[in-house]
């Protein structure tokens, strides 16, 4: 799907949430064209390819309001947008943070994979657990395969996470420095030796937003916001 047509999808979405139009929590999964985004914290640095070069490669950039850097999305990589209303949940960004992380930790574990956090950035790595250093990292000992960057207005989320899945995606992140991150090893549940249906990696992470968020999780049935169906590609949480 265009990102910029997706952004669009979320930002209706969301307002249609704070105006309690949406009954129920709504997250959408999907993949995306290849497109650079750039958060409130991002550096133009991080962008190191050539505006000529991203225009060879076929690769949009667009700013948004998510917290965070830069990254690629593209074909390959499952994408999740949360529409959550945290006063159900709880008002707290960094819980919120963490039970993302967490719902791919859960994810990863049901598709034969150990993910886990890394100090001081947002996301979830794999490789050798123990060595969760700047070394480590620069050794390619532990390599980056989920990235996670939100945005919320009135407790109310969108945005969300990517879970690197093919190994499509690999080539596209050398045109960045992926998340502000220097020296991040990026991979994939491909490289990792893990390979699974499209079909099964989502329901892994329908999986992980039940286990994570405690809540029952199932295909939304065909509704309508505005302009913007909400089909096979949605899941909704209910708490």
């Amino acid at each position: 799907m265009p990102y910029a047509a997706c952004l669009e999808w979320q930002r209706d979405l969301a307002r249609a949430k704070i105006a309690g139009g949406l009954p129920e929590d709504i997250v959408l999964l999907l993949e995306h064209e290849p497109v650079l985004t750039l958060g409130r914290g991002a550096r133009e640095s991080n962008v190191v390819a050539s505006r000529e070069i991203l225009e060879v490669a076929g690769v949009q950039t667009v700013e948004v309001e998510r917290g965070g850097d830069v990254t690629y999305h593209g074909p390959g990589q499952l994408v999740g947008y949360p529409i959550l209303d945290l006063n159900r949940w709880k008002r707290d960004l960094h819980w919120y943070l963490r039970q993302l992380e967490q719902t791919l930790i859960d994810a990863l574990r049901g598709l034969g994979l150990q993910g886990f956090r890394f100090p001081d950035y947002t996301g979830v790595w794999v490789g050798d657990e123990s060595d969760r250093s700047a070394t480590g990292r620069a050794a390619g000992r532990v390599r980056k395969i989920a990235s996670i960057g939100v945005h919320v207005s009135r407790w109310v989320t969108w945005h969300g996470f990517a879970l690197n899945v093919t190994n499509e995606p690999l080539l596209n992140f050398g045109l960045i420095v992926p998340c502000g991150i220097d020296e991040v090893r990026m991979t994939t549940l491909e490289t990792e030796g893990v390979s699974h249906g499209w079909e099964a990696v989502r329901s892994a992470v329908g999986f992980g937003l039940g286990s994570a968020f405690e809540c029952s999780v199932h295909v939304a049935p065909s509704v309508r916001v505005g302009e913007h169906p909400i089909l096979d590609a949605a899941t909704a949480l209910v708490g």
